[in-house]
């Protein structure tokens, strides 16, 4: 019988079963008071949160993620354990699981939930490792394969979305509303459209200059926002602000301004919120002359991926599961290291221990006659234990802690080794 390879539980909600407001409703807001909850409960907790996803990672028992999760007003998550959620983690890494299929931003978002956890205090030295793995895994991915030849980021999906509403960007102004990463990917994917004009706000005057110039657009200062929504044609928004940053009664007055003259009705703005939690306030999609877009309206475009990248896919998730079996192997390496450190610790207690009784019966032997018993204890623990230690760590490797453990058990303390029928054996 084998245990689990390890404790491991990840519980968490994403664009394959969640919509935007799920997602949100799902998010949390203030990560390290969380990181600090959730690291008073578990050996080791990383949250990762994406504009598709919310997850939380822990070292420990998925039963006791889930009663956890429950107590924090959390509900309607999926939860993985063990093999299941680190096969999961390597998929995830490798773009398998995301909703733009092989994206690249996916493993800068899991090194920023590590780093959080380290400055948080709750990333354990086995979460570690995982995260490490998933990185290393979906790098390879993506040098053996060509899951991310073509592929579009969430970003540059929004510009394709735009794309296809009005045609073509040619000619058009555009506004970018934030500058972190994914400010970055919109403004990288709009400069091959030959437009016009291309503005870049956020709350931040001097990160929308560095952006700005850039991708040589125009840096917009945030009191100005909604005059130069009244100029664009599209406004793509996809800030980090913990609130709406675009509010229904400004955004009604601004499309005021862009009343035709004589039809009385606003010339039409597209406008795309990709930010998680969302930028635009609720209702605004209501609003006379204006096309609201948010996550949940990018799912056609990566189905539209989706059917130029299958066969890539299908080709990285055979890597993840050699890359998986290598892994677990690798964990059971470090279990049996775990058993094999314990005994020799053990062994070598006893060996010190029945030295000095030695020498003590020798009287006052001189140092040359102590450094040969001493060698001589060395090397008869040494090769007692060569016979046991290959068991200890084949057991171990082939995932049978239990009998490993047992083994250990047997030697240090006396018994006999006693492992558990496998399933479908009958006791006689």
């Amino acid at each position: 019988m084998t245990e689990p390879v390890a404790r491991i539980a990840i519980a968490g909600v994403s664009h394959h079963t969640a919509d935007v407001m799920a997602l949100e409703t799902f998010r949390f807001g203030d990560e390290p008071a969380f990181l600090n909850a959730a690291g008073r409960k578990f050996h080791g907790v990383l949250l990762l949160q994406t504009c598709n996803r919310v997850e939380v990672i822990v070292e420990g028992d998925g039963a006791a993620l889930h009663d956890f999760l429950t107590k924090q007003g959390r509900s309607g998550f999926s939860l993985l354990e063990g093999r299941d959620a680190l096969h999961h983690l390597l998929s995830l890494a490798a773009g398998i699981e995301s909703m733009i299929v092989g994206e690249d931003q996916i493993i800068g978002q899991l090194r920023k939930a590590l780093a959080d956890a380290q400055e948080a205090g709750t990333a354990s030295s086995f979460l570690e490792l995982c995260i490490n793995k998933a990185v290393h895994v979906g790098v390879g991915v993506r040098k053996r394969t060509q899951i991310n030849r073509g592929a579009v980021s969430v970003g540059s999906a929004a510009v394709l979305l735009a794309e296809s509403e009005l045609g073509t960007l040619e000619g058009r102004h555009i506004l970018v509303v934030g500058s972190g990463e994914m400010g970055l990917l919109v403004a990288q994917a709009l400069m091959a459209k030959h437009l016009t004009a291309m503005y870049v706000a956020n709350r931040t005057y001097g990160r929308a200059v560095i952006l700005a110039e850039k991708i040589g657009g125009k840096a917009v200062r945030f009191t100005e926002l909604y005059h130069y929504i009244t100029l664009s044609d599209v406004v793509i928004s996809c800030t980090s602000a913990p609130h709406p940053v675009i509010h229904k009664a400004d955004l009604k007055e601004a499309m005021r301004a862009r009343c035709w003259p004589v039809e009385g009705h606003p010339r039409p703005l597209i406008l795309i919120d990709i930010a998680q939690p969302r930028d635009v306030e609720g209702g605004a999609g209501a609003i006379d002359g204006v096309r609201l877009f948010t996550m949940d309206n990018l799912r056609e475009i990566n189905e539209q991926t989706m059917i130029t990248r299958r066969a890539e896919a299908e080709r990285a998730t055979a890597f993840v599961g050699e890359e998986l079996d290598l892994f677990i192997r690798q964990l059971h390496r470090r279990a049996a290291d775990d058993c094999i450190a314990t005994l020799r610790t053990w062994a070598e207690a006893v060996r010190m221990r029945e030295r000095d009784k030695a020498l003590a019966r020798l009287g006052g032997a001189d140092d040359k006659t102590a450094e040969v018993i001493d060698d001589l204890t060395r090397v008869l623990t040494k090769k007692i234990l060569t016979d046991a230690t290959a068991s200890i760590r084949a057991c171990a490797e082939e995932g049978d802690r239990s009998a490993a453990e047992a083994l250990v058990q047997a030697l240090t303390r006396g018994g006999t080794v006693v492992t558990p029928p496998e399933s479908g054996d009958t006791p006689e």
